[in-house]
């Protein structure tokens, strides 16, 4: 574990424990020990694992996969693109909102947290789960994504019909872990400003909830 505060679902605690005992994780451990004696790390350690804690394993029914979380202060809440009740709302969530406007006709809500989703089944995935203050990407390649690479595969080959989202050239990448077989995967372009509006029209909200009712599932209520 990275901290002893620290929440995650039971049935994830079991599934990942290979993978909390494996030398990567290990070396992982070791370094975020580090980092936090001399820099300010994002999130809190309570909330590393909120993802996996608000979305037990057995629930899981859609994936978003993100990249990094928020490095400013008080943003990262361990969930992907979804901040802190009462904190801005950054670029990225504001266009994931305005989609989901123009998708559905929820209007943009005035809380950037997304629990709500991930109450639901939404797992909210950064790829990578810690950043330093300020230095977006500063702890990729340290570990993270060899541990949620892993975690989609056990989502890909324990599960079936689940709704993956993929935003952004980054989240592609992660294609080839899953089974294209027995799951879904929705494409688009990135919800950041960067990407031009290209991400405007994907339709994954209602998109994702027509092939959840098409396996007779609960569709996801969108609202915050």
């Amino acid at each position: 574990m990275i901290a002893n505060n620290v929440k995650i679902h039971p049935s994830w605690n079991e599934l990942l424990s290979d993978q909390f005992s494996a030398p990567y994780f290990i070396n992982l451990k070791a370094f975020l020990t580090e980092e936090k004696k001399h820099f300010t790390i994002y999130p809190a350690g309570n909330k590393i694992f909120a993802a996996f804690d608000h979305t037990p394993f057995e629930n899981v029914k859609v994936v978003i996969i993100g990249q990094d979380p928020y490095h400013g202060a008080g943003q990262a809440n361990g969930l992907c693109f979804s901040v802190s009740t009462g904190i801005s709302k950054p670029p990225s969530l504001v266009n994931i909102f305005k989609e989901l406007k123009d998708d559905l006709g929820i209007l943009m809500p005035q809380s950037g947290n997304l629990e709500s989703w991930a109450d639901q089944g939404v797992l909210l995935l950064n790829s990578t789960l810690t950043v330093r203050a300020g230095e977006a990407g500063s702890h990729q390649n340290k570990g993270w994504e060899l541990f949620t690479d892993a975690i989609i595969k056990k989502i890909s080959e324990q599960k079936k019909g689940v709704v993956f989202l993929l935003w952004g050239r980054f989240a592609h990448t992660k294609e080839g872990l899953i089974d294209q077989s027995k799951h879904y995967i929705l494409k688009a372009a990135h919800p950041s400003p960067l990407a031009r509006g290209a991400f405007f029209g994907c339709k994954h909200f209602s998109k994702t909830n027509e092939l959840l009712l098409k396996q007779g599932l609960k569709p996801i209520d969108w609202r915050i």
